[in-house]
């Protein structure tokens, strides 16, 4: 069971799988810091704020002996637009990448063409003269 399990682990396809696992996940760690980093402050200006902390207050809090409020409800939709965004340029540069690696495949060559010859019609023709004779 473990010979098969390594040949299993070891195959081509396996292994590539896993490859582009690790990369697509290192990827999205800097299209995440472009998004947060560049993309969101650019957004934030029109916003006039800081564009992960877009948030719509659903439920006044209360405060408590502290003096912190508590209890508040928000409902973080900067947080999910953000996401949205690193969603859209992932998708959009994996679009690219597979894109220009099916370019890059060997297209196949069309299969060659029959040899021109006599057709059917004039091979059960030439028979049917033989058989005449």
């Amino acid at each position: 069971m473990l010979k098969e399990f390594k040949e299993f682990a070891m195959k081509g396809n396996l292994v590539d799988i896993a490859v582009g696992f690790v990369m697509g996940a290192a990827f999205n760690k800097v299209v995440a810091s472009f998004t947060g980093g560049i993309v969101s402050p650019l957004i934030g200006l029109i916003f006039d704020s800081d564009f992960k902390s877009l948030k719509y207050k659903l439920k006044d809090g209360a405060l408590n002996d502290a003096g912190e409020m508590v209890g508040e409800v928000y409902l973080e939709y900067g947080t999910f637009l953000t996401n949205v965004i690193d969603f859209i340029i992932v998708a959009f540069v994996m679009f690219m990448v597979v894109k220009g690696v099916n370019k890059m495949k060997k297209k196949e060559e069309p299969a060659p063409e029959a040899p021109a010859g006599p057709s059917q019609e004039d091979l059960l023709a030439e028979i049917r003269d033989l058989l005449k004779k």
